[in-house]
């Protein structure tokens, strides 16, 4: 597994990209894309790209980490 190069929730952009939530995650590309167009989560397409915004992305991580513990 590749280590992510963001260190905390604050070195993140106002908005990631697939291969950012991929890098953060610890998963793959494939993966990553898997993931963003999966129901509930916080994705957003303009025109082509996908970009995620850093505030849902927290929060859905915090919600998912919930439900598993």
């Amino acid at each position: 597994m590749k280590e992510s190069v963001y260190k905390s929730y604050d070195e993140l952009p106002l908005m990631l990209s697939v291969l950012q939530v991929a890098a953060v995650l610890g998963i793959s590309r494939a993966g990553a894309y898997e993931l963003v167009r999966s129901e509930g989560f916080p994705s957003l397409t303009i025109g082509s790209r996908i970009v995620i915004p850093k505030d849902k992305f927290i929060t859905w991580i915090d919600e998912n980490t919930s439900k598993n513990q």
